[in-house]
């Protein structure tokens, strides 16, 4: 790895110092930055109204550790996945998908996960590190680009339910948040941005604290604990009432959109008793939405997804209770690109 300095660490101030201290004018920094920031160079070579001898100065002087793309497939609903390739020569995934309304980028946190999700293929890849911020800043860049060029138009929505557990990379994620919000940057609304976690609670609290303006959605899949504790080992120390407490915390703090997702898994928790149980989790959070997930098969997992029939009942039950819920159904299977399927395969 370089022993030079991540030139994306430092803030316009500094670039600004940095000038100074070379001899050149402040505005250099101002181009500088949007070349970063606006423009989504990954290279100095591609600042181009910067001089040559600068180029190189900066070459010389700061590292530009920025992911590459190494390969993308397209799926038959229109759905892209893309293998990203990091400068220590890791790889992760990001998702595009396309609907009438929107655009939304699907991006990763973590290389690999250390939560463990019986039904979830990055769950069962070791974590080998947090992604910096921008290198998360990056997969939404790129995947704008590919929205741009393919469909016409830029992201509309991002949702962070790739790769890894958004809440362990707390300090990354929040600062690529800022970036992708920033005028100065991508400068996308934070309502449009969603958060996933698996449940923290602690940090689900200090969302709260730090009073952040994305929303957030949780990943229940299963309304008691033993179940949960099955299925998820997270649970054991974050239980479904500690969730809760928290998630009420984050609200009344932020008044930002809560969802909650639920994978169906055949005879594990897709019963009408799961699904009363899930009605009274649903009247203890400020909630707006829960959504019903259609599971999608991994390698050795042992789980599938029920038939229409138990579906239709479980999300009848909820209507009839007055839960507001949606059926989400899978994109990109195809292309190992659906919700729980992200495992870097080749």
């Amino acid at each position: 790895m370089s022993a030079l300095k991540n030139i994306r660490t430092l803030s316009l101030p500094e670039l600004k110092e940095y000038f100074e201290s070379i001899g050149d004018k402040k505005f250099r920094a101002i181009q500088t930055y949007e070349w970063i920031w606006k423009q989504n160079a990954r290279s100095f070579d591609e600042m181009s109204n910067l001089s040559k001898e600068l180029r190189q100065k900066l070459t010389e002087n700061f590292s530009f550790p920025a992911i590459t793309t190494k390969t993308t497939q397209i799926s038959g609903d229109g759905t892209l996945k893309s293998r990203f390739k990091t400068h220590d020569g890791h790889f992760i995934e990001g998702v595009l998908i396309p609907t009438e309304k929107r655009n939304t980028a699907c991006v990763s946190s973590q290389i690999g996960c250390s939560l463990t999700c019986s039904f979830c293929a990055t769950g069962k890849m070791e974590r080998k590190r947090n992604l910096d911020f921008d290198e998360i800043y990056d997969q939404v860049a790129i995947l704008n680009e590919q929205s741009e060029k393919t469909y016409n138009r830029k992201l509309t929505n991002i949702v962070f339910m790739g790769m890894g557990e958004p809440l362990l990379n707390y300090s990354n994620v929040l600062t690529a948040i800022d970036k992708i919000t920033d005028p100065k940057g991508l400068a996308m609304s934070p309502k449009r941005i969603t958060v996933s976690t698996a449940g923290v609670a602690k940090m689900i609290k200090k969302l709260g604290d730090d009073k952040v303006r994305f929303n957030l959605a949780l990943s229940l899949h299963a309304a008691n604990d033993k179940k949960r504790d099955s299925i998820m080992p997270i649970n054991e120390t974050n239980s479904i009432d500690s969730l809760i407490e928290a998630l009420n915390y984050f609200y009344n703090q932020t008044k930002n959109d809560i969802t909650l997702e639920y994978i169906l898994l055949k005879d594990v928790n897709d019963s009408l008793e799961d699904a009363e149980d899930l009605v009274k989790i649903y009247r203890k959070i400020p909630t707006h939405l829960i959504n019903v997930i259609e599971y999608n098969p991994i390698d050795d997992a042992a789980f599938i997804k029920p038939d229409e029939d138990t579906t239709q009942q479980f999300t009848d039950y909820l209507v009839k209770h007055r839960v507001n819920v949606r059926v989400r159904r899978s994109r990109g299977k195809d292309i190992d690109a659906a919700c729980g399927q992200l495992a870097n395969k080749k």
